[in-house]
């Protein structure tokens, strides 16, 4: 998938994302290809696990925090963007002649647990990088169904 370093068609550190907070990393808005908000360097992920948590680091550079929406459903955090540009051919003092800065919406969604609450999560934004802290969840203890073995005789 596009998120993941490749060397020659071999995934590298594919074993590092299997934790259960990476779940639904690999997808992007549009089926798995990078999307062209990315391709611009927007909404690039780093993920770094500490002792409590996840600290999530999330370039949206140009947005204002009030574009900004961040939304929590059946155990997926997901955060999406919106900027809207003029799309009128003539600007104040003339006509445009190139036009490369992005308009438009973007969104990530990670899986974070069914049992996370918004309050749980913490997030900041400053200097184009949305920044989250998203706290392990305790494990629940898998039980293991009992089977009974029949006596003969």
């Amino acid at each position: 998938m596009a998120m993941f370093p490749a060397l020659m068609n071999d995934t590298m550190f594919s074993d590092l994302f299997d934790d259960p907070f990476f779940e639904g990393w690999r997808q992007t808005d549009n089926g798995g290809a990078m999307s062209a908000a990315m391709a611009n360097g927007m909404m690039c992920t780093d993920v770094k696990e500490t002792k409590d948590g996840y600290d999530v680091d999330i370039d949206m550079p140009g947005f204002k925090k009030e574009d900004i929406n961040l939304e929590l459903s059946n155990g997926y955090l997901t955060v999406s963007a919106r900027r809207d540009g003029s799309h009128e051919d003539k600007g104040e003092d003339g006509k445009w002649l190139r036009r490369e800065r992005y308009a438009g919406s973007c969104s990530r969604s990670f899986y974070v647990g069914e049992d996370m609450k918004e309050s749980d999560i913490h997030a900041s934004y400053k200097n184009g990088t949305l920044c989250l802290q998203v706290p392990k969840m305790d494990a629940k203890p898998q039980v293991e169904a009992k089977h009974q073995i029949a006596i003969e005789g």
